[in-house]
């Protein structure tokens, strides 16, 4: 196969992006017709039909995804080749860091980890995205090129997901949270959020009697806290949803047998011995032991 050039990659992620190749050539700066004959030049050299062209725009085929995830991984080799070279010949770590992360993650251990990272690397940018751990959650980030570390929830006898480096963070606990109004939350539904869903507290939660088996659904764990304070329910949520006191919300640990979720750092092989990916999962260790004290 002849080889690919960088500028051939970049219309490939371009296209993918925008979903057309008129809203890619502008996001390019070229022309309808010059992004139409390049993905056409790309799909003779690799022997495959990447994009359905139709009325509604250019979608990628199955071989077209993954030549795109291919390619933002190869485009973001180049990028890091050039500031880790410029790097190694400065004494200085510099370039962006992408971190995928789930919103609580993001909130809470993320912050402070960052503070000490721009501490140690300041020429470092990083960019952070805020991942429901849904489906591929995070780890998708990473898989798809789109991040080059994540904060990711993983079960005990989850197999590590293929060519990553998963790093244990922590081991989060879960507690009850209830409204302070009442003496006890018994009788009170549960409030849940789609990504509980398959969460590691559902074995314990079907053990527990004083659980209702009516439940209402809301969008993320932050919502649900809120629905607790204003006294719609109770909730069980991880620790790091409840760092700190919150009016009108009752917090208890759930005792030696409750739920916990394992909290892990996801990265390419590649990306796990960069000097700015392994310093934030130092770091963020360090946060988690800190927070959870």
């Amino acid at each position: 196969m002849t080889d690919l050039a960088p500028s051939e990659l970049r219309l490939l992620v371009a296209v993918a992006r925008t979903g057309s190749f008129t809203a890619a050539a502008e996001v390019t700066g070229t022309t309808q017709s010059a992004v139409s004959h390049a993905v056409r030049g790309v799909e003779r050299k690799v022997g495959a039909v990447l994009f359905e062209r139709g009325r509604t725009g250019a979608r990628p085929t199955p071989a077209g995804e993954r030549a795109v995830v291919r390619a933002r991984q190869v485009l973001r080799q180049l990028e890091l080749l050039g500031a880790e070279a410029r790097g190694a010949e400065e004494g200085t770590v510099s370039g962006t860091l992408r971190v995928a992360a789930f919103r609580s993650a993001a909130a809470v251990l993320l912050p402070p980890a960052l503070k000490g990272l721009a501490a140690r690397y300041p020429g470092i940018a990083p960019r952070v995205l805020v991942v429901p751990e849904l489906g591929a959650g995070t780890v998708g980030e990473v898989e798809e090129g789109r991040a080059d570390l994540a904060i990711a929830t993983l079960d005990d006898d989850a197999p590590t997901p293929p060519g990553m480096v998963v790093g244990e963070l922590l081991r989060e606990p879960y507690v009850l949270a209830y409204p302070s109004v009442y003496k006890e939350p018994r009788g009170l539904p549960v409030i849940d959020w789609p990504e509980n869903c398959s969460s590691y507290t559902r074995d314990w939660w079907r053990r527990q009697d004083f659980l209702p088996k009516a439940t209402l659904e809301v969008a993320d764990d932050g919502v649900v806290l809120s629905m607790v304070a204003q006294g719609v329910g109770m909730a069980i949520l991880p620790r790091l949803t409840v760092t700190g006191p919150v009016a009108g919300v009752t917090v208890t640990g759930l005792g030696a047998d409750g739920p916990t979720r394992r909290i892990v750092s996801v990265a390419t092989r590649a990306d796990a011995k960069a000097a700015a990916p392994r310093e934030l999962v130092r770091l963020l260790r360090g946060v988690a032991r800190e927070t959870l004290a």
